[in-house]
């Protein structure tokens, strides 16, 4: 077959849907500051932000009377998060040095490592690298630790509002001035309905994008000031499921290899979670050169290994979800993370390392560095991207010291195959990330052609297989059926090009009927998978998509 590029067929960004040049409304929610994201990123900063207005008001400083907001989408905090999840402590020893660690929200200390080189029906124990030895680091469930950060924050005053999708940044000049939430109630042609609400507006003199991976905000708004970065960003799709089983494997484990071919980046994990609980996922590089990547249907057949078919005996499906993850390091972060108003925060600005499997304490520092250069900012009464930009350097200095720098080429050192990238990646390792000396350059994950075919036949055979609806169910979805399409399609999506969307998505939004693109938009749990290589994601009314509890 021809190869395919998604790029050709991508719709670009709707600017004008998310850069609105206008003043807030007279009715607007007057903030100071505003993150829009109720993540580990967003959540920290108003913390450490909230933290620095209570000791004006102690001292009678400038911050004393600030007022924070967090704008999150979901209904309630921690339902749109997934993650592994295992967890470096250092964002919350930063933000929290007077707790004692027993009363962070964590399930418990790393019980070990193992790594496995996976065959079919085999496997062999490979030493474990250094960037994946997990000593020091602690289990956790995503979910869990938003909802404890989003209670730290509201008793420091904190206004959380949740179920308000950000829709649009509120700019004048070149200045981000606020933002306009997603109206709620409309049918399935926009149209006022039953429970409609008007959009909401929040003035705010510094907003912070901490919206997480492919955030639309962030995207256009890094489109609209021309910052690039070094590399183009790239994404892996993560797809997770959490298992109730009678005895949870004693240790961390990942494994390379089957069902993944060698040239598809990825790997998956099994994680013990307490309370006979075992969370177990498969991340695959959404670069990989195949017309039918289906990571949910590769998990499916994960699972039907000996070793997975032995832990999740006597099992019960609890919980499903997925995400996209960038991946593209240290070159793939953006050159400028700040202007007039605004701030840039977390997955949005593609702070993770693939080779330590560690994003959320980049996370939570991106949100501590951003409060901390908002109350410079603040008292000195300049929020110009000048004055903002203390964040870029204090945010770069932090990394170049850290294992994203060091690892800043190791993702893409498999690019030419699993066993030459293992070689490269080593070299890489042992030499503290010098070698090869250079930057290796990449193309975006939209650009890379697809001319290959895995051959999924099959992989829901196995008896803990789970179809792509009935995944969705176990996301917690409950988005109304009647609600308007949130899916920028491209004009044109050739029949081939259909194939790959359905496919790609985890949650069966897309299927082809004959020539023709069927785009089953209740069904999205807003991975982001299909805004990496087709249609574009816009936010819908708050409350829809996965609601997550434990993952």
């Amino acid at each position: 077959m021809e190869s395919l590029i998604p790029s050709f067929e991508q719709p670009p960004l709707p600017h004008d849907r998310f850069i609105v040049e206008a003043e807030p409304d007279k009715e607007a929610v007057p903030l100071d500051v505003l993150f829009v994201g109720g993540g580990p990123a967003g959540l920290a900063g108003a913390i450490r932000l909230a933290r620095l207005a209570a000791r004006d008001r102690a001292e009678g400083g400038p911050l004393a009377d600030l007022e924070i907001g967090v704008l999150e989408k979901s209904g309630e905090l921690g339902e749109h998060c997934l993650s592994g999840a295992v967890v470096n402590p250092e964002g919350f020893r930063t933000l929290f040095p007077d707790l004692d660690e027993s009363e962070f929200p964590f399930r418990g200390p790393v019980p070990g490592d193992r790594v496995l080189l996976l065959t079919e029906r085999g496997r062999v124990r490979l030493p474990t690298p250094p960037t994946m030895r997990n000593h020091g680091h602690r289990m956790a469930s995503i979910c869990e630790i938003v909802r404890w950060l989003g209670a730290r924050a509201e008793a420091l005053g904190v206004n959380v509002f949740t179920g308000f999708p950000a829709d649009a940044m509120l700019m004048r000049g070149g200045q981000v001035v606020g933002v306009r939430t997603t109206p709620a109630g409309l049918d399935r042609e926009g149209r006022p309905g039953g429970g409609f609400m008007p959009a909401t507006e929040l003035s705010a003199r510094v907003t912070v994008l901490a919206e997480g991976t492919r955030g639309p905000l962030s995207q256009t708004w890094l489109e609209r000031e021309g910052i690039g970065s070094a590399n183009p960003q790239i994404f892996a799709l993560g797809v997770k499921e959490l298992w109730e089983v009678p005895r949870p494997p004693g240790a961390v484990t990942h494994t390379l290899g089957w069902p993944l071919p060698r040239d598809a980046f990825g790997g998956s994990f099994i994680y013990p979670m307490g309370e006979n609980l075992v969370s177990l996922g498969l991340v695959v590089g959404l670069d990989a050169p195949y017309v039918d990547l289906d990571v949910h249907a590769l998990l499916q057949r994960f699972k039907r290994h000996p070793l997975v078919r032995q832990i999740l005996a006597g099992g019960e499906l609890v919980e499903w979800g997925a995400k996209t993850i960038p991946e593209g390091g240290y070159y793939a972060i953006p050159d400028r993370l700040s202007g007039d108003g605004l701030l840039i925060a977390g997955d949005a600005a593609g702070l993770v390392d693939v080779a330590s499997l560690k994003g959320i304490h980049y996370g939570m520092r991106s949100g501590i560095l951003a409060a901390e250069a908002i109350g410079r900012a603040l008292v000195a009464d300049d929020v110009s991207g000048a004055r903002l930009s203390s964040y870029d350097a204090a945010l770069r200095e932090s990394l170049v010291t850290d294992a994203i720098y060091r690892n800043r080429n190791q993702r893409l050192a498999f690019k030419p195959g699993f066993f030459a990238g293992g070689v490269r990646a080593g070299l890489m390792q042992a030499t503290g990330g010098t070698f090869p000396g250079r930057r290796i350059g990449s193309r975006s994950d939209a650009d890379e052609p697809r001319a290959r075919r895995l051959g999924l036949a099959g992989a829901y055979d196995g008896a803990h297989s789970v179809a792509k609806v009935d995944a969705v169910f176990r996301s917690g979805n409950a988005t109304r059926d009647d609600i308007p399409s949130h899916l920028v399609v491209g004009r044109r999506v050739s029949p081939e090009m259909a194939d790959l969307y359905e496919s790609l998505c985890p949650a069966g939004v897309y299927e082809r009927d004959g020539d023709r693109l069927v785009v089953n938009a209740p069904n999205c749990i807003d991975c982001k998978a299909t805004d990496v290589l087709g249609p574009r994601w816009t936010p819908r009314e708050g409350g829809s998509g996965p609601a997550y509890k434990r993952m």
